[in-house]
């Protein structure tokens, strides 16, 4: 068992075969920066091994904070609960946080607890699957800031994570590399089945990526919706409002939009 400031406890899940078991055990999370209102206020939340889950929320509302609580990232708050997490969390950021003075394969591999020769063998491995075979020994401000973010899921998936935490991953991309993420991502989460948590401020990308969509206001979930089965898609890169603008996707997302006290009109 790991602790956390705060007294906040980690304990390690473990994977059991058979029917799906929590990957993921939030109990009455809570979080502060020093002020009497939390951040996380009392906070419940499971999810399933293998399952997606997107964090919607406006800003302030604790999907960041949560996000660093469940990655081990926030000792420098105060707080209680419990949380259960597998072993092994990899997490990616809106920026993908690369060094410029290491070359793209030593990014990847950077921290990796295998030996030196698995390790980059695994690095090397984790490239060709985004697309990147062959750019090992490129600078970072060689690449395009869509390139840049495959090396970073590219790091994550060199550890083979149980766990993979997002924080707006794609959320300083253009739309079309954007796009084009989405569909690298849904096919390598079929691939690796980790367990998914995003948090992201597009209820578009939401619905089409995750299995469930929870939105959070003041530190507590105030809505958790399934997304419908995605249908089948006549295009790749489809934008993701074409997926959500008919039928139940379509009355999620007035649901959810709802929710964040917002009008389909005062979206994109």
């Amino acid at each position: 068992m790991a602790t956390h400031a705060g007294g906040l406890s980690a304990t390690v899940a473990g994977r059991p075969t058979g029917a799906r078991h929590p990957a993921v055990v939030v109990r009455d999370l809570v979080r502060t920066y020093g002020t009497p209102a939390g951040v996380l206020d009392g906070l419940d939340l499971e999810i399933a091994e293998g399952e997606f889950v997107a964090i919607l929320g406006r800003s302030g509302s604790g999907k960041s904070t949560l996000l660093r609580a469940l990655a081990g990232l926030d000792h420098d708050v105060q707080g209680s609960g419990d949380v259960q997490v597998p072993r092994n969390v990899s997490v990616v950021f809106q920026d993908s946080r690369l060094l410029p003075w290491a070359r793209v394969l030593d990014n990847v591999v950077l921290g990796h607890e295998a030996p030196p020769a698995r390790a980059r063998d695994a690095g090397r491995a984790a490239l060709a699957e985004v697309g990147l075979a062959g750019r090992e020994r490129a600078w970072p401000n060689e690449l395009s800031g869509g390139e840049q973010q495959r090396v970073s899921l590219a790091r994550s998936l060199a550890r083979s994570p149980e766990l993979l935490l997002a924080d707006e991953p794609f959320g300083a991309l253009d739309a079309l590399t954007r796009l084009r993420m989405h569909d690298l991502l849904r096919d390598l989460l079929r691939r690796h089945r980790p367990t998914v948590l995003m948090v992201t401020h597009d209820v578009d990308e939401a619905i089409v990526l995750a299995d469930r969509v929870v939105v959070l206001d003041q530190g507590r979930i105030v809505l958790e919706r399934r997304t419908p089965p995605a249908g089948p898609r006549t295009a790749p890169h489809t934008a993701p409002a074409d997926d959500v603008d008919q039928g139940p996707h379509r009355t999620l997302r007035a649901e959810l939009l709802g929710a964040l006290g917002l009008d389909r009109e005062d979206t994109p």
